[in-house]
C-alpha cells in the first residue's frame, strides 16, 4: 500500500451461513432481512448480487440494547446469500475462506446431520471463526413465542418445563460440538470466544434470538477481526467469483464478491478461467435495483464503481470460461503480467493432483472441487481429471479411457448432466454418481466398487476348482470300474463333479481319475459339502487295484487356482475349504516350496 491511501477505513465483515439442508439457513437470512424491513429500515438495507448488506444502524435497531452503535466502528455485516456450505468452501480469498465469519445453523430437534458434519469439517480446515445458531426453538412443546425478543428475555417468559426441554436439546448440540473437537457453550456463558464456540438459540420463524445473533456477530468481528477489515479503499479491487451466469443483453457475467479495494467501470481485470486467466475490460457493474423500485422492467441498475465489501455482477467480454471460486483482480497501476501470475499462483493452490488412471470429478466451484479431491485422497481413490462445471460429453469420453473398469466413473458434486451428455451416457460404459453431500458421493462410489469386487470374486469363485478331501467308506463299493462307483464321506471342503481326483504318496500327487457323477440319496447333485455322505462315479480306477476302501482322496487343484484361492479368495471360502486348501498346499510345498505362490 502506498502512503497516500486511506487505511483507516474498515470494510464490512463478510458472513456466510452454513448448515444442513432443512435446518433453516434461507429462512434465517430472510428473517434477518425481513426484520430490518419491518423496522422501517427498508431503505437502509442494500441488496447486492449474492449478498445483503445490513448497516450498523439497522443492526442496532433490531438488536435493541444488545448493540450500542457507539461501541462499533465496523460499518455493519454483509451476509452471503448463496445458502449451502458448498458455496462457502468455494469462496476463497488468497488461500483462506472468503467469509470472515460463519453462522452454522443447526435444527435443535435434529442436531448434527451429514451436511452439518461436512460444514464443520470445512470450518475447521479453513480456520474460520463461527457461531452456532440453534434454530427452531419455537417448536419446543409449550413454547410461548416472544416475537423478535432477545433470547434470554424470551426464556424468562417460558414455563420451567419448556425451558428445561430446550436446554436438554441445546446441551446435546454442545456435546456434538465437543465430539467434533470444539469447546462450546451458550453464548452468554462464553468468556473467551477465541477458545469457545458460542451457541445462540434462535427462531427464524418468530425472530427470537435474532438480536443476540447479530450482537454476537458484530462483537466477534469488532474484537477479533478489526485489523483484517482495514482495507485500502481506493486500491485496485480484489474479489472472488460466486457464479458465472448468462444475462440477456450482457452475455456471460460473473457474480463477484469484492473483499478489497474498488472496481470501476472500464477497469481491466484478470479472472481465473478453465484454461488460462482471462484478461478483459469491465463493460458494466450491475447491482439489483432498490426494493422500492423493483416494479421497473430492468432487474439491475448500472453503477460506476463498487468498493469492498460488496457483491456485484460484472459484465465483460470473454467471461464464458470463468470459474466459480476463481480470483478476480483489477489491474489498474500494476503490469498486467504480474496480475496474471498472481491469479495463476492462487489457482495453483487449488490444483488437484491427477493420476494416469482414476475417476473423473466435476464440481460446481473450485472450492468444492478442492474439498472433493481432499476427501478422495483420504479414501485413496485416484483422480484422472478434475474440473469445474456441468457434466459434458467429453467428460464421458475421458472417463471411458480409464484402465480399470471401476474407475470408469464420474463423480459430480452439485452439477447438472447436460442433455447431450445424457445421451452419450446411455451408450457408454461409464457410471455416474451425483450428490450434494461430498462424503455421501464418495460413500456411494465406494459401495459401488465393493459390490463390483464382490460380484467379480463370486464369478471367479464359480469358475475356480474348490479344494476337498474325502474318504472311501468301507463296504460301500457298488461297482469296481468303468466307472468305479463308491460311497464316500467328505471330510473337508467341497467335492465338485467333473473334477480330477487323486491321492498323495509321500509328497507326490497321483491322479487316479475324474468324477463323472455324484448322487445324494438317489438324486444327482453337482457337489457335496463337508460332513455329507454321497456315492460318486470315478472314471479311470479299479477299486481293489488302484484305490482301496478307507483311502483318503483329494480334489486335484490346478496350480493357478490354488494361488487365486490362497491370495484373493481366502476370505470368501468356508473354514473347512480353507482347511482342505492348507492341507493340500502344505503337502505340495514339501516337494516344491514355491508351488502355487
Amino acid at each position: 500500500m502506498t502512503d497516500d491511501t486511506h487505511t483507516d477505513t474498515l470494510r464490512t465483515p463478510i458472513v456466510a451461513v452454513l448448515g444442513h439442508v432443512d435446518h433453516g439457513k434461507t429462512s434465517l437470512l430472510d428473517t434477518i432481512r425481513g426484520s430490518a424491513v419491518s423496522e422501517g429500515e427498508a431503505g437502509a438495507i442494500t441488496q447486492h448480487i449474492g449478498a445483503t448488506d445490513i448497516p450498523l444502524s439497522t443492526i442496532s435497531t433490531m438488536a435493541g440494547e444488545l448493540v450500542n452503535p457507539d461501541d462499533f466502528d465496523l460499518p455493519g455485516l454483509l451476509f452471503i446469500d448463496t445458502p449451502g456450505h458448498h458455496s462457502f468452501s468455494t469462496l476463497r480469498a488468497r488461500g483462506g475462506a472468503l467469509a470472515d465469519i460463519a453462522v452454522l445453523v443447526v435444527d435443535v430437534n435434529d442436531g448434527f446431520q451429514p451436511q452439518t458434519e461436512e460444514a464443520i469439517d470445512i470450518l475447521r480446515r479453513t480456520g474460520t471463526p463461527f457461531v452456532v445458531a440453534a434454530n427452531k426453538v419455537d417448536t419446543t412443546p409449550g413454547w410461548n413465542p416472544q416475537e423478535g425478543e432477545p433470547i434470554q428475555r424470551s426464556l424468562e417468559a417460558q414455563s420451567e418445563r419448556a425451558e428445561s426441554m430446550l436446554n436438554e436439546k441445546l446441551y446435546e448440540i454442545i456435546g456434538q460440538l465437543s465430539d467434533a473437537g470444539f469447546s462450546a457453550d451458550l453464548y452468554w456463558r462464553v468468556q473467551d470466544f477465541q477458545k469457545n464456540i458460542g451457541v445462540v438459540p434462535v427462531s427464524a420463524l418468530t425472530a427470537e434470538g435474532i438480536p443476540d445473533l447479530l450482537a454476537v456477530l458484530m462483537g466477534l468481528s469488532q474484537r477479533f477481526m478489526r485489523e483484517e477489515m482495514a482495507i485500502d479503499v481506493f486500491g485496485p479491487g480484489e474479489g472472488t467469483v460466486l457464479e458465472v451466469k448468462d444475462e440477456r443483453g450482457f452475455g456471460a457475467t460473473i457474480d463477484t464478491v469484492v473483499y478489497d479495494g474498488v472496481v470501476r467501470n472500464g477497469d481491466t481485470i484478470v479472472v481465473g478461467g478453465q484454461a488460462d486467466p482471462i484478461v478483459t475490460e469491465v463493460r458494466a457493474l450491475l447491482q439489483p435495483r432498490p426494493l422500492e423500485e423493483i416494479r421497473t422492467e430492468k432487474k439491475f441498475e448500472k453503477v460506476a464503481e463498487v468498493g469492498a465489501a460488496a457483491g456485484v455482477k460484472i459484465a465483460a467480454p470473454d467471461l464464458d470460461d470463468a470459474m466459480a471460486g476463481a480470483p478476480v483482480r483489477v489491474v489498474r497501476d500494476h503490469p498486467v503480467e504480474e496480475m496474471i501470475e498472481d491469479v495463476k499462483a492462487e489457482l495453483a493452490e487449488i490444483e488437484v493432483d491427477t493420476a494416469e488412471d482414476g475417476v473423473v470429478i466435476k464440481a460446481d466451484t473450485l472450492g468444492s472441487l478442492e474439498a472433493m479431491a481432499n476427501a478422495l485422497r483420504e479414501a485413496e481413490v485416484p483422480i484422472l481429471r478434475a474440473e469445474v462445471g456441468d457434466i459434458a460429453p467429453r467428460d464421458i469420453a475421458v472417463a471411458e479411457t480409464a484402465n480399470q473398469d471401476e474407475h470408469k466413473a464420474i463423480l459430480g458434486f452439485n452439477v447438472d448432466l447436460l442433455a447431450n451428455a445424457e445421451r452419450e451416457l446411455e451408450s457408454a460404459d461409464v457410471k455416474l454418481f451425483t450428490n450434494d453431500v461430498i462424503y455421501q458421493l464418495i460413500e456411494d462410489y465406494e459401495t459401488y466398487v465393493e459390490e463390483r469386487q464382490r460380484a467379480q470374486q463370486e464369478t471367479v469363485l464359480d469358475k475356480v476348482v474348490r479344494p476337498s478331501r474325502f474318504r472311501l467308506l468301507p463296504d460301500h463299493t457298488f461297482r469296481q470300474n468303468d466307472p468305479a462307483v463308491v460311497g464316500v464321506e467328505v471330510i473337508a471342503g467341497t467335492l465338485q463333479n467333473n473334477r480330477n481326483v487323486g491321492y498323495f504318496e509321500g509328497n507326490e500327487f497321483h491322479r487316479v481319475g475324474g468324477l463323472s457323477g455324484i448322487q445324494k440319496q438317489g438324486d444327482d447333485v453337482d457337489e457335496a459339502r463337508a460332513g455329507e455322505r454321497v456315492s460318486i462315479a470315478i472314471d479311470g480306477p479299479t477299486v481293489g487295484r488302484d484305490i482301496e476302501e478307507g483311502d483318503t482322496l483329494w480334489t486335484e487343484l490346478p496350480e493357478k487356482h490354488a494361488k487365486i484361492l490362497e491370495q484373493e479368495l481366502k476370505e470368501e471360502i468356508t473354514a473347512d475349504e480353507r482347511e482342505a486348501l492348507s492341507g493340500y498346499l502344505e503337502t505340495r510345498r514339501k516337494r516344491d516350496p514355491f508351488w502355487g505362490k
